[in-house]
């Protein structure tokens, strides 16, 4: 009797050749031989009934198997597989690895052939998962999580998880204000979801289209509606296409999932710090795999909370910053009003290149006689501190400029006020008075750049001596006085708008010297005209504006 491999290549095993010929005759010579092997040996008739297993098998699954391969399922549906097309196996029996083997028995109807690695392989066989273990791990903190980008670290988790564990990957997200629990209409356990979710990213076969961003709702009772709602991961195995409806987290993936021939879901729960921030949803698809295995479910939920942890990091960062620049935001949008003889405009652009907030700031206070008090700053730093730190500095230059003093003078009450202030971050500062009804526009600077006044016909740089920045408490500040001419704009700026990485400061400045912009017409389309120019792309600084110029009624 001749035993072939399950691959049906005609090859001999000794292990098969005696298991079928056990399976002809029972009590044979061969079912000796395989009482006295150290690896569980099992075989199998077409049934599943069980033939005949060795004292080590016994030892490895206990007295309590049935009479026939019914539990688990998946053991029982791999064996069904293996008898209909004759392939090897593997997967596990009883929490431990095992073999699965088709016996040609001539005529005669199929057997199967179960294998348990006993002793010293079962203990490799440990160490080597293991081992692999830790190394996925280790690789998905390097992988997943390299920026502080949501998106960014959603996109990693899918590149990472596709094509080695999963054939399909969606990774999806809950809004940053989700509930950390499940809402009260979602009893745990139910798999109702009535949350929202987003997209965020998606691998898979490069034919299937990508739809990063949509909005998805899972289906109740879906495996991801499930781990959602109860925080654990849920794998379901060769599953048929109605059952694959079923469980699909929604009618998107479904088709998806239809078309590339799925039959094999997990989904894992992305929690961190006690905060559900999504779902990892993975799919095989139909003879990649006789599914998700214990080992799988529990790795790749392992990888899904470190990549929980990543999102959660970058989230409460992007938290962060979004608090920041609101607050920017708010605060800069209610700058002091003018004297009606001077017609003023502003901008703000955050940082293109980064989401970490600045601290640019700029302030008008209206002064007696016809005068007008204008400054721009920039506090050292970033993020909220920063933004909290420039609110300080406007109502202190508000407290300061109303004692009507020069501005080199204000600037030493702002530097000694804010010096003694604990842990106030230091700033620069540029002072520019204007009074039209003296014509002259008088000058101070902590720090800062130097302004720059506009004609149509050309652009100069004042030369403003620069003090200390504020805050240090070193004080020793100067003056400056320029001509106002009815057909100059004044421009004050924050560094963004000019300076460049690895280049020299006078470089920049010299850019913004041989500026030429219509000065004439409204001070909005000006400040246009200078962002288009000289920074037509994302600006690696903020950047904040305030251009001035002597109004004229006839405009």
């Amino acid at each position: 009797m001749r035993a072939e491999s399950a691959a049906g290549d005609g090859s001999t095993d000794p292990l098969l050749a005696a298991a079928a010929a056990l399976a002809v005759a029972p009590g044979a010579l061969a079912g000796s031989l395989l009482e006295q092997l150290p690896v569980g040996v099992a075989v199998l008739d077409a049934e599943l009934h069980w033939h005949f297993r060795n004292p080590a098998f016994r030892q490895l699954t206990g007295e309590s198997t049935s009479e026939a391969l019914e539990q688990p399922a998946e053991a029982a549906t791999q064996a069904r597989h293996v008898l209909a097309d004759g392939r090897a196996r593997t997967g596990t029996f009883g929490g431990r690895p095992a073999e699965f083997h088709r016996l040609r028995l001539g005529g005669a109807a199929p057997a199967l052939l179960l294998v348990l690695p006993g002793g010293a392989d079962v203990h490799r066989a440990e160490l080597e998962r293991a081992q692999g273990r830790f190394a996925l791990l280790d690789a998905a903190v390097e992988r997943i999580g390299s920026t502080l980008d949501p998106d960014t670290t959603c996109a990693e988790l899918a590149a990472f998880t596709a094509p080695d564990a999963a054939d399909l990957v969606f990774v999806d997200v809950l809004p940053l204000d989700a509930p950390d629990q499940p809402r009260p209409d979602t009893p745990r356990g139910t798999g109702t979801a009535p949350e929202r979710l987003r997209r965020a990213a998606t691998a898979g076969p490069t034919d299937l289209p990508a739809r990063p961003g949509e909005t998805v709702r899972y289906r109740p009772g879906s495996v991801a509606a499930r781990a959602l709602a109860e925080g654990r991961p849920i794998a379901a195995n060769l599953l048929s296409d109605q059952e694959l409806a079923r469980l699909a987290p929604d009618e998107s993936a479904l088709a998806d999932y239809r078309e590339a021939g799925v039959d094999c879901l997990l989904a894992a729960p992305l929690t961190a710090r006690g905060h559900r921030l999504g779902v990892l949803n993975l799919a095989r698809v139909r003879g990649s795999s006789l599914g998700f295995t214990p080992d799988d479910v529990d790795l790749l939920a392992a990888v899904a909370g470190r990549a929980a942890l990543a999102l959660d990091h970058a989230r409460r960062y992007a938290r962060s910053q979004n608090t920041a620049l609101e607050l920017q935001r708010a605060l800069l949008a209610e700058p002091g009003s003018p004297h009606p003889n001077l017609e003023l405009a502003s901008r703000y652009l955050p940082s293109g290149t980064t989401s970490v907030v600045g601290g640019d700031w700029f302030e008008t206070v209206r002064l007696p006689f016809g005068r007008t008090l204008l400054a721009m700053g920039d506090v050292m730093g970033h993020g909220v501190e920063a933004a909290v730190d420039m609110s300080n500095y406007r109502s202190t230059l508000r407290y300061v400029a109303v004692m009507d003093l020069p501005p080199h003078r204000i600037l030493r009450q702002l530097d000694a006020l804010i010096a003694d202030q604990a842990n106030a971050r230091p700033a620069t500062c540029v002072l520019a008075l204007a009074d039209p009804a003296r014509a002259r526009w008088t000058f101070a600077s902590a720090g800062h750049l130097p302004p720059a006044l506009l004609t149509a016909e050309a652009s100069a740089l004042v030369d403003v001596p620069t003090g200390p920045p504020l805050g240090t408490g070193v004080g020793g500040y100067e003056q400056t006085t320029v001509e106002l001419r009815a057909d100059h704009a004044l421009l004050l700026y924050t560094d963004g708008l000019v300076e460049r990485r690895g280049e020299d400061i006078d470089v920049s400045l010299a850019r913004l010297s041989d500026l030429r912009l219509p000065v004439d017409g409204p001070l909005d389309a000006m400040l246009d005209g200078a962002l288009a120019a000289l920074a037509p792309h994302a600006a690696e600084d903020d950047i904040a504006l305030l251009a001035a110029r002597v109004h004229h009624r006839d405009r």
